[in-house]
């Protein structure tokens, strides 16, 4: 029998919406839609009035291929048809350098000296460790900054963080330098980072798919992070479907008549594709609902968020967002 989509992930919608933090760190499986996730986050932050910054810091100029604009430079800039304050930021790492040069060692002039000379790309090509300290320092900067009044500059920041197996050494970077460096502005930087990061300012939230690997791979960095004293937010299932039948099997029966009812051929051809259809179907049902046990069993709360029939673009990045609005 078909089903009216009152079950599975409309029945779940009714979710806990707050996002206490400040900081919100998405990352997932390559795949798994974070930028997506991330992006949809930014907007129903946004929604409540407040500044929101969102943060890329692969390279890969995600953002902007998801909202069909040229590569971003490193500068913030507000995404003027988004409707709400939402700004856009891709973190350079050879820019964060030369940033960090000039604000802790007033070397602006001789940064970009070096640059010319090819050691800051140098430097932050083979050290990924520093170039992981400059871009986790860079999003610490925008979560704290304020302004002339004292005031927070955003009110939440949302990071499009690497994927789900680097984001542990990505996020413990600070910690580890920290630990090496005895004096001077990198131990001090890096000893903020990594207290921000441990702080209930941050959250890392984990996206998935209902598919085996994504979901073993969410497990895996959950019990990482708690690991490393890092917070783990929500878990937040990405393209969910709805069933298209109910739990009882379709029998070739029922196909026949539904098929004539329709004005459609019932012959024998039809009618076996579709009841192999329905099996497949309701194999994969089966295994979804086996997945959200075991995201049930990680003791976080669980999100679903819809397939975009459509695809992604700002319209369906919005849809999205008016699922994750925190609630009045």
């Amino acid at each position: 029998m078909l089903n009216d989509g009152n079950d599975g992930p409309a029945r779940r919608s009714a979710r806990d919406t707050a996002w206490p933090a400040r900081l919100h760190v998405v990352t997932g499986k390559g795949g798994v839609g974070k930028t997506t996730v991330a992006a949809a986050l930014a907007f129903a932050l946004a929604a409540g009035g407040q500044r929101t910054l969102l943060v890329e810091v692969e390279g890969r100029q995600g953002l902007a291929q998801l909202f069909e604009l040229e590569p971003l430079p490193y500068a913030e800039r507000r995404l003027g048809e988004a409707g709400v304050d939402v700004r856009l930021l891709a973190v350079d790492p050879e820019e964060a350098l030369l940033e960090y040069l000039e604000m802790f060692y007033r070397m602006g002039a001789a940064g970009r000296a070096l640059r010319k000379l090819g050691a800051i790309d140098f430097a932050t090509t083979v050290a990924p460790g520093l170039r992981d300290i400059l871009l986790t320092g860079k999003v610490k900067e925008a979560t704290t900054r304020t302004d002339d009044s004292g005031r927070r500059v955003y009110g939440s920041v949302v990071l499009d963080a690497p994927p789900t197996g680097r984001i542990g050494r990505f996020l413990n970077v600070t910690a580890e330098a920290a630990k090496l460096a005895k004096i001077g502005p990198i131990k001090s930087q890096s000893e903020s980072v990594a207290a921000l990061l441990r702080s209930p300012m941050t959250s890392v939230h984990l996206v998935t798919l209902l598919e085996e690997m994504p979901v073993q791979e969410t497990a895996d960095a959950l019990h990482e992070l708690t690991a490393l004293n890092i917070s783990v937010g929500k878990i937040i299932v990405n393209c969910a479907r709805p069933p298209l039948l109910d739990d009882g099997r379709v029998t070739q029966a029922e196909l026949k008549r539904g098929l004539t009812a329709a004005g459609l051929p019932a012959d024998r051809r039809t009618v076996t594709a579709l009841l192999d259809e329905s099996r497949d179907h309701q194999a994969r049902r089966a295994l979804e609902e086996e997945l959200r046990g075991e995201l049930d069993t990680l003791g976080r709360p669980v999100v679903e968020l819809p397939l975009l029939p459509d695809g992604v673009d700002l319209a369906g990045v919005q849809h999205l967002a008016g699922l994750l609005r925190p609630a009045p």
